[in-house]
């Protein structure tokens, strides 16, 4: 058994049957429409399939996949897990565990601006991992924020063919597109609703429940720099310190396309924090410009 759910279905390019302004701010770290979008989608389940569940599943919920960085839908998937364990719980059933499909690749280009084909060639060499000793013999839910075309979900369905895992599974989606006249683009237009530019950036960065997500770090490290360095210089420490946490977990900084602002931001953060100084500093020498000892 290997059922796709989704909270909403897309019919219409241009009426949407969720706040597409609020998707747009989630894309781009919106811990609070993370929230709302995670319980909606465990209501939703919970009254679909929770006369399925029994005593005797051990559920496991997976999010999709991801290198260092989480993405957005990790913390929809976050606030979904609460919800569900929440219902378990008080059903007398065992808490959903959670685990993570390791992700091997990571990618500049825009997936959401891609047609069918072109996808599943961006995605073909990707490289995957599962723990295949802690699945077996439970109930697998993996969760995303959209399904489009289904190239991801079927990345994974040969996974788990590949690995021999044959586990009931669920496949959740917020909302999946349900109209084949549709160009998979709509998932672009989605994408940048309301979050087009470093300026209308701002107001989710500077919210009390922003999260970075792979998408939010790309977006800025891609940024004009004239308009990036005004963002950076505009943001505390503590921000920019995880910036560039984000930059070295993904290792961004070695793509040509993001080099030089995660250059400009290791450099400026070598002069307001001491302790990014040593990062390249050589013993008993001088501190070194990241920028030279980078390009060098």
């Amino acid at each position: 058994m290997k059922d796709v759910y989704a909270l909403h279905n897309i019919v219409d390019d241009a009426h949407f049957p969720f706040d597409p302004a609020a998707y747009s701010r989630f894309k781009f770290g919106d811990g609070a429409a993370a929230e709302a979008f995670g319980a909606a989608l465990a209501a939703g389940f919970i009254a679909t399939y929770g006369n399925r569940l029994s005593e005797n599943d051990q559920l496991v919920v997976l999010p999709s996949p991801y290198t260092s960085i989480p993405t957005a839908s990790y913390h929809m998937t976050v606030a979904f897990m609460k919800v569900l364990n929440r219902y378990l719980c008080m059903n007398g059933f065992n808490p959903a565990e959670s685990t993570k499909i390791h992700r091997f690749k990571t990618y500049s280009i825009d997936y959401g601006a891609l047609d069918m084909e072109s996808r599943k060639a961006l995605i073909i060499n990707d490289r995957y991992h599962l723990d295949k000793d802690f699945l077996l013999g439970k109930t697998l839910i993996f969760t995303d924020d959209i399904r489009i075309t289904g190239s991801h979900e079927l990345i994974i369905r040969n996974l788990l063919h590949r690995y021999e895992l044959g586990n009931a599974a669920y496949f959740l989606y917020y909302a999946q597109l349900q109209n084949s006249n549709i160009h998979p683009n709509i998932e672009n237009k989605l994408n940048y609703y309301s979050v087009h530019s470093l300026q209308s950036l701002e107001a989710v960065i500077h919210s009390p429940s922003f999260r970075f997500n792979t998408r939010v770090v790309k977006y800025i490290l891609h940024a004009p720099f004239a308009e990036y360095e005004q963002l950076l210089m505009k943001q505390t420490p503590a921000f920019l310190q995880e910036l560039a946490d984000c930059c070295i977990g993904n290792n961004y900084y070695q793509m040509e396309e993001y080099r030089r602002n995660a250059t400009f931001l290791f450099d400026h953060l070598q002069k307001i924090i001491p302790s990014w100084q040593s990062i390249c500093k050589k013993e008993n020498g001088p501190i070194l410009s990241y920028q030279n000892s980078l390009l060098a």
